[in-house]
């Protein structure tokens, strides 16, 4: 089971509001998932952004791979190096 750490995508139409989520990689994007990790909203002013260090450090040592844009995220709110 390939494990990935990835934003789900929630929100209105042209509002978009995302989930950072554990999920298998075969589920569909906004499909199923394993756990919620944080949230993520670009539409603020300032962008918002909420993860549970903790839990994504868990994840990343058992296997989980981030996506680029969930990696970006990480590192800019210093949960990995």
């Amino acid at each position: 089971m390939a494990v990935k750490i990835r934003l789900r995508r929630m929100g209105a139409k042209k509002s978009p509001f995302y989930r950072i989520v554990v999920a298998d990689s075969r589920y569909p994007r906004d499909g199923r998932f394993i756990e919620e990790l944080g949230y993520y909203n670009p539409v603020a002013d300032p962008v918002v952004v909420k993860v549970d260090a903790e839990k994504a450090k868990k994840w990343i040592a058992n296997g989980a791979q981030p996506t680029d844009t969930v990696k970006a995220l990480l590192k800019k709110n210093n949960v990995i190096d």
